[in-house]
């Protein structure tokens, strides 16, 4: 069964993350905030892209649904100050 922490640790494992924290206690549904110094300068789409491609196989076969808010770390340090 996928849990968060399997969810987690791939995605830390294919780009560098500033935080990764994912919920989820279905196995199936979860949802997740992803800092990255690497979705600078792209679009939403593509920082999806890169999420759904560091899970590779594991959205198609055994991830129901993913919901994700994706942030460089300069947004994410504006939403902790708001």
């Amino acid at each position: 069964m996928v849990t968060p922490e399997s969810i987690k640790s791939h995605i830390e494992a294919a780009m560098p993350c500033e935080l990764v924290h994912v919920e989820g206690d279905d196995g199936y549904h979860f949802s997740a905030v992803i800092v990255s110094a690497e979705f600078q300068g792209k679009t939403k789409v593509q920082q999806h892209q890169l999420v759904y491609r560091a899970l590779g196989d594991r959205m198609k076969q055994e991830i129901h649904a993913l919901s994700m808010k994706t942030l460089t770390p300069e947004q994410w340090a504006e939403n902790r100050s708001a």
